[in-house]
């Protein structure tokens, strides 16, 4: 059994290890492998992890990558409202 790396998007330590074994050899670009850090928290608890194995595997030391949180945060109320009326506010 592999330890689950990415909770959000259920990625194992085997996944990223399968991904460097593809040639990934930066954080970006085992997300795009795998959806490591794509999921609802962007990476907040994966990403350091997947670092972390890249470093150990490639003996480099791998960037965290790119984090891009929600272009605009929204409250509840927003949200809410724009689901009653049909149209999301812009």
């Amino acid at each position: 059994m592999s330890l689950v790396l990415c909770r959000c998007e259920d990625v194992t330590e085997a996944d990223v290890l399968e991904a460097v074994r593809q040639g990934a050899c930066s954080v970006d670009e085992v997300k795009k492998l795998t959806r490591a850090g794509m999921g609802l928290c962007q990476g907040s608890t994966c990403r350091r992890l997947v670092a972390a194995i890249l470093q150990r595997e490639l003996g480099a030391v791998a960037g965290a990558g790119a984090c891009r949180p929600p272009a605009r945060p929204l409250d509840l109320a927003t949200l809410a409202r724009g689901h009653r009326e049909g149209v999301a506010e812009r």
